[in-house]
């Protein structure tokens, strides 16, 4: 049987989908550090910072950058070194060095203010996509969709996307979905909620369905399919052969 991309999306209801997933988070989300005001550097920072890193891991070192490099002035002001040894233990050394000179282009181009349109923060370095959307989203109240992992693993299920989410090209499937279920009055928490499902229940193994606020939504769950999605090949590894001479 032919399995369609966007099957259930007009099927459940988007409002009371957004009413439950909305409740559930404003009574559960975890307490954050990132998440105790809305400043778009601190979230900016922040999601840098997650990306590839566990919550846990990420805090400390949050709480640390931003007391050494409290505002976009002192980030974009700091040595290099210094910023580089704030970084020290978390990887991805790339990150931090995007991320000032990102903050630089803020401070000389936008008179310190992380930009607010997407055409115009998209083009800061290291902003992708997803890190574009939830700045947007969390910081300005915009609409716009951040898909990552977690989201689109959530959306598989409760759409019952067959999209494989390893590939690059699936992602505009997600952001498209999420752009027709996104709260417009509260699109920072819709995010979020996203986001947190996907880490706290909405895990990739043994997802927690029975303690899932949305569960009457989840096409998946009702088809007994949520073990199964969502569809994810594994990248292949090209090995090298050493060819030895014939004797």
């Amino acid at each position: 049987m032919e399995k369609n991309r966007l099957t259930s999306i007009e099927e459940i209801d988007i409002e009371a989908f957004k009413e439950d997933l909305l409740n559930w988070f404003t009574a559960e989300q975890r307490q954050l550090p990132w998440r105790e005001d809305s400043d778009p550097y601190k979230v900016w920072v922040s999601e840098i910072m997650l990306q590839q890193t566990r919550v846990d891991t990420v805090i400390p070192y949050f709480l640390n950058f931003i007391n050494k490099f409290p505002t976009i002035e002192a980030l974009a002001s700091a040595d290099e070194e210094d910023v580089l040894k704030a970084w020290e233990g978390l990887g991805y050394y790339s990150r931090a060095r995007n991320l000032q000179s990102a903050v630089k282009e803020v401070r000389d181009s936008y008179g310190g203010i992380v930009p607010s349109e997407p055409k115009e923060i998209s083009k800061l370095k290291g902003v992708g996509p997803y890190t574009a959307g939830a700045i947007l989203s969390i910081a300005y109240g915009k609409p716009e969709p951040a898909v990552d992992g977690n989201v689109m693993r959530v959306l598989s299920r409760i759409l019952t996307i067959w999209e494989d989410i390893a590939k690059p090209s699936s992602r505009k499937v997600f952001e498209e979905a999420v752009r027709k279920l996104i709260s417009h009055e509260n699109p920072s928490y819709f995010n979020q909620a996203l986001m947190e499902l996907g880490a706290l229940v909405c895990t990739p193994t043994s997802p927690k369905c029975l303690l899932c606020p949305v569960r009457e939504h989840c096409s998946a769950f009702h088809e007994g399919v949520q073990d199964t999605l969502p569809v994810k090949t594994k990248r292949k590894v090209s090995r090298s052969f050493k060819w030895l001479p014939l004797s």
